[in-house]
């Protein structure tokens, strides 16, 4: 496998939150739950942003001959799409849950 140096690994995402048996209970402070939701903004952001960074290199590698491997192009095009398309789809239940908030009467 001398010849798979390139390859790497997958590597676990990291976790949104943590999951315990003390949860279900309304123990958790409004802020803490704001940050949380900030933060998973901030994490889908900062993904969708390196990956975009990571093809945009990658096109600079390839454009100027530095490539060795033309797989890793097409790779990384597909992960900012996929990173591209959690941030959407994360904005949309977000708009889509604050309007159905907004229609509940009180």
């Amino acid at each position: 496998m001398e010849g798979a140096s390139f390859i790497t690994p997958l590597q676990l995402w990291n976790t949104i939150g943590s999951v315990n048996d003390t949860q279900t209970q309304s123990a958790m402070a409004a802020g803490a739950e704001a940050t949380l939701f900030k933060d998973i903004f901030k994490n889908a952001i900062n993904e969708v942003k390196t990956t975009q960074y990571d093809v945009e290199y990658k096109q600079y590698l390839l454009a100027t001959g530095q490539l060795d491997d033309a797989h890793t192009l097409p790779i990384a095009e597909a992960k900012a799409g996929l990173s591209l398309d959690v941030l959407i789809t994360l904005r949309n239940k977000t708009l889509e849950s604050y309007n159905e908030l907004m229609k509940m009467s009180v």
